[in-house]
């Protein structure tokens, strides 16, 4: 029998200050390989919110191989959000992505209530977010000179 996404990985979700040294390190590791090194974009990546954040990683074997970061309404945006969406290179396209927005979204719901998210995607990944019900709203802006735009996922 094939086994489920539950089967293949781990979830944890956490406060900043529950977070132990090693889970610190791995997505802090994470996030410089792919937001700095891969995108080639060096930029503040320690910008003093993951102190507010719920910080969701996802585990395979002992690997980190997704993570997000959960904040409530007026920290990243009037709304609650979500940030620093990551998948490993390795496992992009494998549904992994899918698997971690769905996770980051229920997780936002059961922690703050069903509420309005607003992200700031990567212009090119806006087609991913549109899957889980999010629209575009504003202008495209350069942030660390990539392209992104605001979108939100309304409640209906």
């Amino acid at each position: 029998m094939p086994k489920s996404s539950n089967d293949l990985y781990k979830f944890i979700l956490k406060k900043f200050n529950q977070l132990t040294v090693n889970e610190l390190y791995n997505l802090l590791r994470l996030r410089n390989e792919v937001f700095i090194v891969e995108q080639k974009c060096p930029y503040q990546d320690l910008d003093n919110k993951d102190y507010k954040a719920h910080h969701l990683l996802i585990y395979k074997e002992e690997k980190l191989v997704a993570y997000s970061r959960i904040f409530p309404e007026k920290v990243s945006f009037n709304e609650a959000s979500i940030g620093r969406i990551i998948v490993c290179k390795e496992l992009r396209s494998t549904g992994l992505g899918k698997i971690l927005m769905k996770k980051s979204i229920e997780s936002l719901f059961a922690i703050h209530g069903e509420q309005p998210i607003r992200i700031g995607a990567q212009f090119y990944a806006v087609p991913f977010y549109k899957k889980f019900g999010f629209e575009t709203d504003g202008d495209i802006y350069l942030e660390d000179h990539i392209e992104h735009i605001e979108m939100i996922r309304k409640i209906y």
